[in-house]
């Protein structure tokens, strides 16, 4: 019997008993315990933990139960299924008719079957990583932001910083940026530091001339370093040459320049200075000289990946507009729920608000999850903090970048354990706060968020 007949007939009977629709993740454990795939072969192709299926696997196998009127598991369900369909013709005849529908959208079945219903999902709706595309219901407005943002671009030379945490919605603000930067028919090149060559960001020379040649290309101009390089003046000179004399001379319009993941050269100290010399010195450079006038820069970088590194590394471009991206509100949270087609209350959002502080990817992770595994916000609030959580993958990035930081690790431990706001050292504060830890209150720091509390009280605090 075809596994997306079997789905599609088994919705339908455990609708009839319960009033309840399997979720997409029931679907997947459906599919695969139907190939006779384990538990922990199935975490391979998902991001759960064997725990975490195991527990929506029983809450399957009782719907199942109940619409099938006999007790299944996951040895038994498939052939109970098998039964009932040989018991009914329009079954089989369905199995010949209809393709399988892997992403449990309603199919021609209904013709065949009318009675059967679709598995509900939302057509929209994508596991929230990366950016947030433009246009995209899934994305909060930052009003006052955008407006700084759009109006910056629109002056004569202007820079624009944008940082913060990762997944802080940096990247989908610089999309929108560039979006808004288009629609006045400027030129727009965004270039992802992250995709240079580390034997480029160890040379200076080889950089610029990478980053020199990148921007041509994005301009569609021909090539021409040849003609602007000179040795003897040295790799920043013959870079600043090439604009001036060669790409900006070239354009009858603003470019609007955006360096995404600025953090990626922040290990090549050589470098970094150099280069962030020189963005300063074209931001300075436009308030002399008209031809600058026309480069717009947009800088983003994360805050929370390097903090090992030297904190000056970043203090030559302090320079332009700077935007740190800020957390949702409880209203905002509210909205998002909305879009995902949840009717929650304003309770319901301060809850989640105080689980996740606001965090911008931890709110859309939740809801998604909520949305997709047909979780109770009881359920989450529960599962949040344990390594079969879904935040598991999170927290475990963050204690990665706190191996070998012994001060911090026991300025999180004394947060943990401290009802009251807690003094840090000036270090201590600034690195904690730059991973988006914790909240500053006049010189005093919390936790940012009850889920970093619990997480951080279960794996930093000793155990008797």
């Amino acid at each position: 019997m075809d596994v997306e007949v079997a789905l599609t007939l088994a919705n339908t009977l455990v609708f009839q008993k319960t009033g309840q629709d399997l979720n997409t993740l029931h679907a997947f454990i459906f599919r695969s315990a139907w190939l006779n795939q384990t538990y922990e072969e199935m975490t391979q192709t998902c991001r759960y933990s064997d725990t975490h299926l195991k527990k929506v696997g029983s809450a399957l196998w009782e719907l199942l139960s109940s619409g099938l009127d006999a007790e299944v598991n996951k040895k038994t369900f498939r052939a109970a299924i098998e039964r009932y369909a040989q018991s009914r013709p329009e079954a089989l005849d369905l199995q010949d008719a209809i393709a399988p529908i892997p992403m449990l959208r309603r199919t021609d079945a209904s013709a065949h079957f009318p009675e059967l219903l679709p598995i509900p999902v939302i057509e929209e709706l994508q596991f929230p990583e990366g950016p947030v595309e433009v246009g995209s219901p899934f994305y909060i407005d930052f009003p006052n932001i955008e407006f700084c943002c759009y109006y910056a671009i629109s002056k004569p030379g202007r820079l624009i910083r944008i940082k913060g945490t990762r997944h802080t919605g940096k990247t989908s603000l610089l999309a929108r940026i560039l979006n808004h930067a288009r629609e006045q028919n400027y030129k727009t090149v965004a270039l992802n530091l992250q995709l240079v060559d580390r034997k480029m960001l160890q040379d200076v020379d080889q950089f610029l001339q990478w980053f020199c040649a990148r921007v041509t290309r994005g301009l569609q101009l021909p090539l021409k370093l040849e003609d602007h390089w000179d040795g003897v003046f040295g790799s920043k000179i013959s870079c600043k040459d090439y604009f001036e004399n060669y790409l900006l001379p070239q354009l009858d319009q603003p470019l609007v320049l955006a360096l995404d993941e600025l953090e990626a050269v922040f290990p090549y100290s050589e470098t970094a200075d150099h280069f962030f010399a020189l963005l300063r010195a074209w931001y300075e450079e436009a308030k002399m000289n008209s031809i600058w006038q026309n480069l717009r820069l947009v800088l983003v970088h994360s805050t929370d990946v390097y903090i090992a590194e030297k904190m000056h590394q970043s203090s030559s471009i302090n320079v332009g507009l700077p935007i740190q991206m800020p957390e949702f509100n409880v209203g905002q949270i509210e909205t998002l729920a909305q879009r995902h087609e949840l009717d929650w209350t304003i309770a319901q959002a301060k809850q989640l608000a105080q689980l996740v502080g606001g965090h911008p990817y931890l709110v859309r992770l939740a809801l998604y999850h909520i949305v997709q595994d047909n979780l109770s916000l009881d359920e989450l609030l529960r599962l949040a903090p344990t390594e079969a959580g879904f935040y598991n993958s999170h927290m475990q990035e963050i204690l990665a970048l706190l191996e070998g930081q012994t001060d911090l690790v026991n300025a999180l431990k004394t947060l943990v354990v401290s009802a009251d706001p807690v003094s840090l050292t000036l270090t201590e504060t600034t690195k904690l706060k730059r991973m988006g830890l914790i909240k500053v209150n006049d010189n005093q720091a919390t936790l940012r968020c009850e889920l970093y509390r619990q997480y951080f009280s279960d794996h930093l605090l000793p155990k008797f």
